[in-house]
């Protein structure tokens, strides 16, 4: 297991790491240096500023997740979980909703930020080589099948 790292006042390495399905322990909580660094970037930008302005705590439903991982549990294949450059968050205090409001509002510097299936949970992102402040709604079609769609 790697060792925990402060990544910020509120934010550390474990907490971004876990996870509860046993059968990855090995291959989740032992990411390479490079996802450790994303994950601190994603931090940095992201999570602590959006922590600081609201002044009460940000909980993570799933930070990185190891590929095998992100494929047990249907991730898409190209998910920036896997590369420690999102997250999956949510807000106990004020909901959901008002926490993807205030990402919005405060101009934080995120490449994607997703309301997962009607504010279940916010998915935002931070990759350092592009900012694309994408806005995006994931919803069930017809068939089950998640889809992607900007919201109207």
């Amino acid at each position: 297991m790697a060792d925990n790292i402060q990544f910020t006042k509120n934010f550390s390495l474990q907490e971004l790491l876990l996870t509860s399905n046993r059968k990855f322990d090995g291959e989740q909580y032992n990411p390479p240096a490079e996802i450790i660094e994303n994950l601190r970037a994603l931090c940095v930008h992201i999570l602590q500023p959006l922590r600081d302005a609201l002044g009460t705590p940000v909980n993570i439903n799933s930070g990185y997740r190891c590929p095998s991982l992100n494929t047990s549990i249907g991730g898409a294949k190209s998910s920036q979980h896997m590369s420690g450059q999102a997250a999956d968050i949510i807000d106990l205090n004020h909901g959901n909703e008002f926490l993807f409001l205030k990402i919005k509002e405060l101009n934080l510097p995120f490449d994607q930020m997703i309301d997962e299936f009607d504010f279940r949970w916010v998915h935002v992102s931070y990759d350092p080589a592009r900012h694309r402040g994408e806005i995006l709604q994931a919803k069930k079609d017809a068939n089950g099948k998640t889809i992607y769609v900007n919201p109207a």
